[in-house]
């Protein structure tokens, strides 16, 4: 078998011409005799001594892949095992690529898809892939026909798909595309060092069919594999070659635009820092159009789930080269606009409000002195537009990060005199912002490692502001020593009056609720002890007497829509009709206690926000101290029987607060630019109702509360649209399900509808999910109904 495997010697081969021998072998194919061994072993022999695949001329390559297509769809006794396969390995590596998924993907082909498989997976070992595309870089492929070198490209790009579709994902790993694209990679890296070896030669060839291989790639999702070969074999390359930079460069020049943010983000994504990203891309963010709107538009203003470090790779780029540092002055610019829009506050999630935030302390970081001076006018307009509409933002997060930014920015243009200092609470979200400000090493700069990692070793190794500015951090002048001297008080020497035989006067507290609302809603400051009386017992005969609860009820929703009151005010009159309600409707605890793995749903009274977090923490901590555990099980405390007290004033609670929300007063508008007391009153509605269960008024409530929702559904506040979608929370859990279905039916199939495009298109997260939280709601109650016999 080893005799008729070996090819007869090159003098025959060579007597005969490769044209010929081509000839014969197709016929011998043809005729399936005993030549056809013969004759395929003229034909390597004739390839061998002609120099290899990339010696053939136009017609020796049509009759070499007529040769081809002829093995391929002989019977399998026509094809001499082991010898068909070395003619597919030793051909052209484009006609044997070609014909190989012809055959996989025809029904008639004499070939087993299997054995085809097989073949493919030669192919690649041998490294037959960067064969095919230093082909395809010669001069004369390049003239060749345009939709051939397209179909190719479809081809090496789509090769594990081609065979996952044909074996039903039953394919060998090496077609697996986390093993095909790195070994894809390698392939590439083989054909650019040929083509830095011409180069040196002064030897012509062509980068563009690499170019549109990596686009491709890139496009189809697969950058981490390809390029996590490729970007650091040429990080090590590029550092003292000029050659290979503009192998580099050209490499992502030649990249057609429809595939350049694929390829962009992706070096972006994976180089290790910014000055190896300028190394490998040049100048490309100024040469093309493409990649500049994606480097200095799309990947900054109209996304933000990329990482801090892709924002220092790509910002740290702009400015490492004088060429590009008017795009940074300008992504600036972009950036600022954005932030102090306030319709951009309103309409846009916080995550990208972060997102921009840290895009606009990185550039600050790398604007140098002249710079700020040519633009300070439109550095501190921008500032004062942009933390006028953040602080009047109904989230903290919001309003933290305008305090943030601006305090940053104001250290940048005042860096003589003093500057804006905000009080806040400094967490891990603001010191890091902070930190961006101090320029990061390149060495330092490593993207697969968590913003949170990176954060923190940032900030341990520099200072998180310059030391130049440090004394002026603070926007009020200290006063001299020697001025608070002069103010000392110069009666120290006078002998106090003996008052040890005085005795307090004791005031008499009021024995009424009214009487208590008369003292404490004085203005008169000679009755500090009584209104401190006052506030003594005022709890006491609120508690004593339960039919005062409606008198304070009605006191407190009334003074809600009244003048004269600030707006903490108002807010405070909203918390305290919350923990008024939650008390009055839990029942006292009894002393027994049952197993039970049931939890007390719960709702989010306020915002993110201090006062939130502590209520939350006050409310767990009461009900833990009143809890007693055993040992074994989960338990809690079973509740007395007794009345719910809230069942008599829930009405009182609710609907003052719901009817005048529309009528705007001359010191206070709900609906203009109060929406942060909106958003509190909304969410306080929605306890309110949740509370109600069980109780006489729900159905009302209910029925009140779908129209309040209906009229504010499309409230631009991300705030107050929670709070909404809580309040259908609320009602469906507290509301009977018969209820819901006699009275509220073509109401909720309305806001089924509008869920849904919340849960879709809403900008805010958390919107999304409470949206999508009340339609798993919904669908609970519908097969609720099913369940139920009829």
């Amino acid at each position: 078998m080893a005799a008729a495997l070996a090819p007869p010697g090159p003098r025959l081969a060579l007597d005969l011409g490769l044209e010929s021998v081509l000839r014969e072998a197709v016929a011998a194919v043809d005729r399936a005799g005993e030549g056809l061994v013969a004759a395929l072993g003229a034909v390597r022999a004739a390839l061998a001594a002609a120099g290899g695949p990339a010696t053939l001329g136009e017609r020796e390559r049509a009759l070499f892949g007529a040769l081809l297509r002829r093995l391929a769809w002989a019977p399998g006794a026509a094809r001499p095992e082991g010898l068909w396969q070395c003619c597919f390995l030793e051909g052209p590596p484009g006609l044997v690529l070609c014909v190989l998924l012809e055959a996989l993907g025809s029904a008639g082909s004499g070939l087993d898809p299997r054995e085809v498989v097989g073949v493919l997976e030669q192919f690649l070992q041998q490294g037959r892939l960067s064969a095919l595309l230093w082909e395809v870089c010669q001069p004369q492929a390049q003239a060749g026909c345009l939709e051939l070198q397209g179909a190719l490209l479809n081809k090496i790009v789509c090769l594990p798909e081609h065979v996952s579709n044909k074996l039903q994902g039953r394919n060998p790993p090496v077609f697996f595309p986390q093993n095909y694209f790195p070994l894809l990679g390698d392939a590439v890296l083989q054909v650019l060092e040929k083509i830095s070896d011409s180069l040196r030669g002064g030897l012509d060839c062509s980068i563009s069919f690499v170019s549109h291989v990596l686009g491709k790639v890139c496009v189809h999702g697969w950058q981490k594999e390809i390029l996590g070969v490729l970007v650091p074999h040429l990080t090590d390359l590029t550092k003292l070659d000029c050659i290979w930079q503009r192998i580099c460069w050209q490499l992502v020049e030649c990249v057609p635009d429809r595939w350049m943010e694929a390829v962009v983000l992706g070096f972006v994504q994976r180089a290790p820092g910014a000055d190896v990203l300028s190394r490998l891309l040049g100048n490309l963010v100024v040469k093309n159009k493409k990649a500049q709107f994606v480097m200095a538009q799309k990947l900054l203003l109209l996304q933000y789930g990329h990482t801090t470090a892709v924002l220092q790779n790509l910002l740290g780029y702009l400015a490492l080269d004088s060429g590009r540092r008017p795009l940074l002055l300008r992504v600036l610019q972009d950036l600022l606009e954005t932030w102090s829009s306030s319709s951009a506050v309103k309409h846009s999630p916080a995550e990208q409000q972060l997102y921009i935030s840290k895009a606009i302390l990185i550039c600050l970081s790398h604007l140098k002195e002249p710079e700020i001076a040519s633009c300070r006018q439109e550095l501190l307009t921008s500032m004062m537009e942009g933390v006028k509409c953040h602080l009047e933002s109904s989230l903290p997060q919001l309003r933290r990060l305008g305090m943030v930014v601006a305090e940053s920015i104001s250290l940048n243009i005042n860096t003589e005199g003093p500057v804006l200092k905000f009080e806040y609470e400094e967490d891990d979200e603001t010191r890091e912002l902070k930190s961006l400000l101090v320029q990061t090493p390149s060495f330092c700069v490593v993207p697969s490692l968590p913003d949170d990692d990176r954060s923190e070793k940032a900030g341990a190794a520099l200072p998180l502001v310059p030391e130049r500015n440090e004394k002026s951090y603070t926007a009020a002048p200290v006063k001299a020593d020697e001025e608070s001297d002069a103010e000392l008080d110069s009666d120290d020497d006078l002998i106090p009056y003996d008052m040890s035989e005085d005795k307090e006067l004791k005031l008499k507290a009021p024995m009424y609720i009214r009487d208590c609302i008369e003292v404490l809603t004085g203005s008169r400051s000679e009755d500090v002890d009584k209104w401190e009386a006052t506030v003594k017992a005022l709890e006491s005969l609120v508690r004593r007497n339960p039919a005062a609860t409606r008198e304070v009820a009605k006191y407190l929703t009334s003074q809600f829509y009244s003048l004269n009151y600030s707006l903490r005010q108002r807010m405070d009159i909203l918390d305290v009709l919350v923990l008024a309600a939650q008390e009055l409707s839990c029942p006292k605890f009894h002393g027994k206690t049952k197993h039970s793995g049931v939890q007390k749903p719960c709702i989010q009274l306020l915002p993110e926000s201090d006062s939130s977090k502590g209520w939350r923490r006050i409310v767990e901590e009461r009900i833990k101290s009143k809890t007693r555990r055993f040992d074994m099980g989960q338990s809690r405390v079973e509740l007395a029987s007794c009345p719910n007290e809230f069942n008599s004033v829930a009405g009182h609670f609710f609907f003052p607060l719901i009817q005048h929300f529309d009528r705007p007063l001359t010191t206070f508008d709900l609906l203009g630019e109060d929406h942060l007391v909106l958003g509190r009153l909304v969410h306080t509605l929605a306890v309110l109702m949740y509370l109600a269960v069980n109780t006489v008024a729900v159905t009302a409530m209910g029925k009140a509360l779908l129209e309040f929702i209906w009229a504010l559904r499309f409230h631009t506040d991300s705030y107050v649209r929670q709070g909404l979608l809580s309040c259908i929370s609320s009602l469906l859990l507290s509301v009977p399900t018969e209820q819901i279905l006699a009275d509220m039916t073509e109401e909720l199939l309305e806001t089924q509808s509008w869920l849904g495009d919340v849960m879709e298109k809403d900008p805010d997260g958390d919107c999304r999910r409470l949206a999508l939280q009340n339609l798993l709601l919904m669908e609970n109650l519908k097969r609720k109904l099913e369940a139920v016999p009829s």
